[in-house]
């Protein structure tokens, strides 16, 4: 098994892609046979492939760096690099492409052959999922006009590279219980952290007592003298402002405890904030509807399966996706739909709830996604005086998939020119595509074929959560929603259909936001109110004559449909300031001023000590 490249926390040196792939198309002119042919473009996608993937493993490192020299503007710029680095690449390799070679570019048997010459080279790699991604990636834009389908797997269903195979992801620290304080300090170091500790050794006497707190709470027994296991992944991960360590407990009997240690680096130094241990408790940091993170450990298949062991609620597709793998999450999400309909009997049907008049959800009752087609025009009922379109409306969801979602709204995975089998669908679904979706989904003989495919966790929607939720489950859901709106403002996103038709609950109790086709800029909103109005006043307001989206926050309540008595006066209880100018106003001057309220990814009772200076 060999791995390409190890990436280094060292400063690396990285060619311009332009250079890179005229480097590598330069003996192109003189190859005389289409086999020579062939062999050169693989090797300049290749090569430009190398290029983007050194570039992508440093950048952890390099968001290591900016934690612990706290140079926070750093941290957001090399996130959005995370994101923008591949297509970059791309952009830059698929001109050079077409100069090269146009006489090839359409055609279907060459492509054959480049991809027979690519797949020597990769297989024996480490990240050759990733490499046969960016090959399909060329293909699909070199073709760019053309409907075919892709195929997200590596010309095989198993992986490459088995994820229990290849290098290690972890760290083993063996102790005695009670763990001891030399022990957590272990754990605290394994990052290799440039920057000192605050006090190191409080820390570690703190996280010790609440590991062994915890671990005899779990057993409910005396394990005196009992060995005792912790596994931690063998890397750092970094987000915005925050560090964590990640990890399990392994008890003597029973199953294994989550870990993971929140850090934050403030003047005087590293400190652990918080402490978690339950699973649900990490879902929370590990959510998609927060930024991505960067994790200093290179085995990622290792390290997307162990975050799985640890949090088995979150499909592993998501798990890869969090720690900004997303090409090989999209190929794990459709390997568990693939899973999914061969272990069930449930076909493909109308997503729970609302069908809403922009998107057509659809899944099988014991799935862990939902899927959505854009509907070539809306359906009946759309709120809108225009529809922008189905670009403009993938382009919104593409938005939010490049946006830091604040913790309230989910991540997108977009799939283009993909086919599934057509019996996983019901008639009445494909009768739904035929109608309204003709431009987007081709219906064959054996298979369904989509120019765009959009996949999500599955949620709840509220009203259907309402239905069955007990008093005190309902009304910590009426709590979370508006979290989730105060949430996405701090994001700078306003959902103009305020519906709570458009939010769903997790399994975990957390909503997010999940509809797109409504989203804007809040500083582009309109803030108004009628509540300045005299009472009796007939005239039209002002306000009504203007240009753009409108928002009376007073009468939020009406577009949520929350039509419960009892929840409409625990939401004007709870979310009351939701409801006033003031609070969006404030919100839209904060943004202006480019202040970014922050977003707590743990409940404050699980800090290790109760305030900070």
């Amino acid at each position: 098994m060999t791995v390409a490249f190890q990436a280094s926390s060292s400063p690396a040196s990285f060619i311009p892609v332009e250079e890179v792939a005229r480097d590598a198309l330069s003996a192109l002119p003189e190859a005389t046979t289409r086999e020579a042919q062939a062999s050169h473009i693989a090797n300049a996608i290749l090569a430009v492939f190398d290029n983007y993937y050194v570039r992508s493993r440093h950048i952890p490192y390099l968001a290591k760096e900016a934690f612990e020299t706290r140079n926070w503007p750093e941290t957001t710029n090399l996130s959005r690099e995370r994101l923008d680095i591949y297509g970059r690449n791309l952009d830059a390799l698929i001109p050079l492409l077409k100069q090269s070679w146009p006489q090839f570019a359409d055609e279907r048997g060459f492509w054959v052959e480049v991809e027979a010459q690519y797949l020597t080279q990769i297989r024996e790699r480490y990240e050759a999922d990733l490499a046969f991604a960016f090959l399909r990636s060329t293909r699909r834009l070199m073709r760019q006009g053309e409907w075919a389908p892709v195929s997200y797997f590596a010309g095989r269903q198993k992986e490459i590279v088995p994820h229990d195979n290849g290098p290690t992801a972890i760290r083993t620290f063996t102790c005695i219980w009670p763990v001891k304080n030399e022990t957590v300090i272990d754990l605290l170091q394994v990052p290799g952290f440039n920057a000192p500790f605050r006090d190191i050794v409080d820390d570690a006497r703190l996280i010790a007592m609440r590991i062994n707190e915890t671990l005899e709470a779990a057993t409910n027994s005396d394990i005196s003298g009992a060995s005792i296991t912790i596994e931690m992944i063998d890397g750092g991960f970094f987000r915005n402002r925050g560090a964590y360590l990640v990890g399990r407990i392994k008890q003597p009997s029973g199953p294994d405890i989550p870990l993971a240690l929140a850090l934050l680096n403030e003047k005087d130094g590293i400190y652990v904030d918080a402490v978690l241990f339950e699973a649900d408790r990490l879902h929370y940091v590990f959510s998609s509807a927060l930024a991505n993170f960067h994790v200093t450990a290179e085995a990622y298949h290792q390290l997307a399966h162990f975050l799985h062991s640890v949090m088995p609620k979150r499909p592993l597709g998501l798990h890869y996706s969090t720690i900004g793998f997303n090409h090989v999450g999209k190929v794990a999400v459709m390997r568990e739909l693939q899973a999914e309909h061969n272990t069930a009997t449930e076909q493909l049907d109308f997503a729970l709830g609302f069908r809403g008049t922009v998107a057509i959800g659809f899944s099988t009752p014991s799935s862990r996604y939902v899927l959505k087609v854009i509907r070539d025009q809306p359906a009946e009922g759309y709120k809108w005086d225009t529809f922008p379109g189905v670009d403009a409306i993938l382009q919104k969801y593409r938005a939010v998939h490049e946006t830091d979602r604040a913790g309230s709204m989910l991540d997108n995975i977009i799939y283009d020119n993909v086919r599934l089998d057509r019996e996983w669908f019901t008639p009445q679904l494909l009768q739904e595509f035929a109608n309204a979706a003709p431009d987007s989904v081709k219906i064959l003989h054996r298979y369904v074929l989509f120019r765009h495919l959009i996949v999500q966790m599955k949620l709840t929607p509220v009203p259907e959560f309402l239905k069955k939720a007990s008093p005190t489950e309902a009304k910590a859901a009426i709590r979370e929603l508006g979290t989730c709106i105060a949430n996405n403002a701090a994001a700078n996103i306003f959902n103009k259909d305020l519906d709570a038709r458009n939010y769903g609950v997790s399994r975990i109790g957390r909503v997010y936001l999940f509809d797109y086709d409504a989203v804007e800029p809040l500083t582009g909103i309109k803030v108004r109110t009628n509540l300045d109005r005299i009472e009796g006043e007939e005239d039209i307001p002002d306000w009504f004559f203007e240009k753009g989206t409108i928002f009376l926050p007073e009468e939020m309540l009406v577009g949520l449909r929350v039509d419960d008595p009892d929840l409409r006066r625990a939401f004007r209880e709870i979310n009351g300031e939701l409801m006033t100018t003031a609070y969006w106003e404030g919100m839209q001057r904060a943004l202006n001023a480019g202040l970014v309220p922050k977003v707590r990814a743990y409940p404050t009772h699980m800090r290790l000590r109760a305030s900070r200076h």
